[in-house]
């Protein structure tokens, strides 16, 4: 990454203070959440009526994107976005990561916690 940087600050000077990171917070602000409705007919019990509901699949994506070592990070956030809006409440989801830090150890747990701690700082943001 560093070395791909100093080659982009080589053709272009001007992207001396470009930050990759914050253009993929850029890129992910453009996918919207999609409507709980909508989750609920694509991943929910609308297909499957005796299945899991949109929410606890999202819990469950969250978890193994945090035995992944939480190394997603648009696609965690992501999660963590659909899984509000599809009704998992902080602590639901707070729960979901600790609940991984057995299996994928502090780590990956603490990572996971950072980038849902962002969404639910932006979402209360957004509230005020």
């Amino acid at each position: 990454m560093a070395q791909a940087h100093e080659m982009a600050k080589a053709f272009n000077p001007a992207l001396e203070h470009f930050s990759p990171a914050e253009a993929m917070k850029g890129f992910e602000a453009l996918w919207p959440t999609m409507p709980k409705e909508a989750m609920e007919l694509m991943f929910g019990k609308t297909v499957n009526k005796d299945g899991l509901d949109a929410k606890t699949r999202l819990l469950l994506t969250l978890a193994g994107l945090t035995m992944q070592g939480a190394q997603a990070d648009t696609a965690l956030r992501q999660t963590v976005r659909h899984a509000i809006e599809a009704g998992a409440k902080k602590q639901e989801i707070v729960e979901t990561i600790g609940q991984m830090s057995v299996f994928a150890g502090i780590p990956a747990m603490t990572r996971a916690l950072e980038l849902a701690q962002e969404v639910m700082d932006d979402k209360r943001d957004d509230e005020t």
